[in-house]
């Protein structure tokens, strides 16, 4: 019955330790399956933000290109806005695919190998001890077995002994020889029983031992593994949740920068923008006088009428035809497009052809003062060398300063021609009186618009269109509240009726890095994070002109601010 029990014991601690074995390795491949649901997850984030990336590159404004230009609209400055937000959108969903991996992802697998060598541990110490008390049992048994052997033994002796003694036929010789076998076994069957108790005192202990500490501190400690299995498993569920909130915000603030964005466009000063980009100068034409049947029908003679821009080229009455600009389509209008025409713009309407021969000369100011920085800076080189000797050769510096007043009179001469070519243009432009009511009409409607801004496609006379490279413009910045004249204004008319100091145009957008309070005169305070429009540029003082609306605008540390100028307005001055 003892055997029994104990059989059934082992045999019921052996399925206890079979059912941990299972469950613990399908606890093991739970944590595998997830780690795979997360893996899985981050390369889905991955390609995602990739794609997004990709598209928000791909609409991206190339340079040197028609979209590009077109910049100057405020719908296409919001889209460029807004790509450029979606791109930092992508970014944060890398952000979550690193997180993702860096913090549940790699925990997860140096976890798994932690967990796999500590469950084999727990289960070796488990086998041992289930074998070494199996083991006790085993000699306990064998010392059974002989205690019962050498008592059999010892009664069969002395049984033996007592039917010699009880035998008179047998000599006293053979009777105290079975005596003494008769004693040796008793002294046997002694022994073994002292051994047979003994060691079933130890193996009483040893299995005390076995089944209330050694077999309750194996299940404790697979019973602790599986308890920080289970909780792992719970904190990387809500690192899982926190990957995601923590880009929120920032999320939140590209959502918000889209919406910004948007409400950035200005509908009516983009259609002054292409109002003002085709207007072509002409007047239109004058009324047509009744004549008879028999004679050609003439046109009213008109300053800006096409009949009288052809002056000394008289044609038959009776091939005249009557044309009206612009209804006009023109045969040649492939070469206007691709940019080929007359240095003096004489190809295009007059409005157009002044605006092109006003940024001329204003690109070639720039270049001018440029080369003059560049011989004051050479000049003052040679002072130093004149004075140091050793630290240069003064004649060294001729050459070169000689070649830029070269450049410099070239340009000079250059620039005379483009200013005579202008001052005949202002000579035929429309009279006062239709400036005035033009200047008026644009007052009310509260929109200044340039007379020089960089044009995509330019109207000609005939109804054609040309596409020609955005020539730098430059943005006069009045900093005083009292207006100063323009001194490249062309038409005085015109500037009569803005005696107030005018908007400055937006020439990009910047991002604040960091938050500056603003406290001395002409700054202005911004948020970390802050997106506003820039209007004038660093000049190299450290400061950057921004505007947050139409009344609040300032200056902020360049250092402050990550600037995002548009290419047809970089280091612009536009003079309106």
């Amino acid at each position: 019955m003892v055997e029994d029990r104990m059989g059934d014991c082992w045999s019921y601690t052996k399925d206890q330790f079979d059912n941990l074995e299972k469950h613990t390795q399908w606890g093991i491949e739970f944590v595998e399956k997830y780690t795979k649901f997360v893996k899985e997850r981050s390369e889905i984030e991955t390609s995602y933000a990739k794609q997004i990336r990709n598209l928000s590159k791909k609409y991206q404004p190339k340079k040197n290109s028609r979209e590009e230009e077109e910049n100057k609209f405020s719908f296409c400055r919001a889209f460029v806005m807004t790509l450029n937000e979606l791109n930092d959108y992508a970014g944060q969903h890398e952000v979550i695919a690193e997180n993702l991996t860096s913090q549940i992802i790699a925990e997860l697998s140096r976890y798994l190998q932690e967990i796999k060598t500590e469950r084999k541990s727990h289960f070796h110490d488990g086998r041992k001890a289930q074998q070494h008390i199996e083991s006790s049992w085993k000699q306990l048994e064998s010392c059974k077995r002989r205690f019962e052997r050498d008592c059999k033994e010892a009664d069969r002796a002395q049984q033996y002994f007592e039917k010699m003694d009880a035998d008179i036929n047998v000599t006293k010789a053979d009777v105290e020889k079975a005596r003494q076998q008769a004693q040796m076994r008793h002294q046997m069957a002694s022994d073994s029983k002292n051994d047979y108790s003994a060691y079933l005192q130890k193996f009483n202990q040893e299995q005390n031992e076995h089944y209330y500490t050694i077999i309750p501190n194996i299940f404790q400690k697979l019973q602790d593994m599986e308890e920080k299995r289970i909780e792992r498993i719970g904190v990387c569920m809500k690192t899982f949740a926190d990957v995601d909130r923590q880009v929120l915000p920032i999320v939140g603030k590209c959502l918000d920068g889209m919406t910004k964005a948007a409400e950035s466009i200005e509908p009516k000063t983009d259609s002054k923008q292409v109002v003002e980009s085709y207007k072509s100068g002409f007047e239109p034409p004058g009324d047509v006088e009744f004549e008879d049947y028999g004679q050609a029908m003439k046109r009213t003679a008109s300053d800006t009428s096409l009949s009288n821009a052809r002056e000394g080229k008289e044609k038959p009455a009776g091939k005249t035809k009557t044309k009206l600009w612009p209804f006009i389509k023109n045969k040649n209008k492939l070469s206007l497009k691709l940019g080929s025409g007359p240095e003096d713009f004489s190809h295009l309407p007059p409005e157009q052809r002044r605006k092109k021969l006003q940024g001329k000369i204003d690109e070639l100011s720039k270049d001018i003062q440029k080369e003059m920085d560049q011989r004051d800076a050479l000049t003052k080189m040679k002072d130093v060398y004149i004075k140091n000797p050793q630290m240069g050769d003064p004649t060294s510096v001729d050459p070169r300063l000689t070649e830029i007043g070269q450049n410099i009179e070239k340009l000079q001469s250059e620039m005379q021609k483009f200013e005579g070519w202008l001052a005949e243009v202002e000579e035929r432009m429309p009279s006062k009186s239709d400036t005035q009511r033009r200047s008026l009409y644009e007052t009310q409607n509260n929109t200044t618009v340039s007379n020089n801004c960089a044009q995509d496609r330019e109207s000609s006379p005939d109804g054609s269109y040309t596409e020609e490279q955005n020539s730098e413009t430059q943005v006069k910045a009045n900093i005083n509240p009292e207006p100063i004249p323009n001194p490249t204004s062309t038409t005085p008319e015109f500037d009569d009726e803005f005696d107030d100091e005018e908007t400055l145009p937006t020439i990009g957008t910047c991002k604040a890095l960091y938050p500056f309070e603003g406290h001395n005169e002409g700054t202005i305070s911004v948020a970390e994070g802050e997106l506003l429009y820039v209007i004038e540029e660093d000049k190299g003082d450290g400061w950057t002109r921004v505007r947050r609306n139409e009344d609040e605008e300032g200056y902020v540390p360049t250092s402050y601010v990550e600037v995002f100028l548009e290419t047809n307005a970089k280091g612009a001055m536009t003079y309106i």
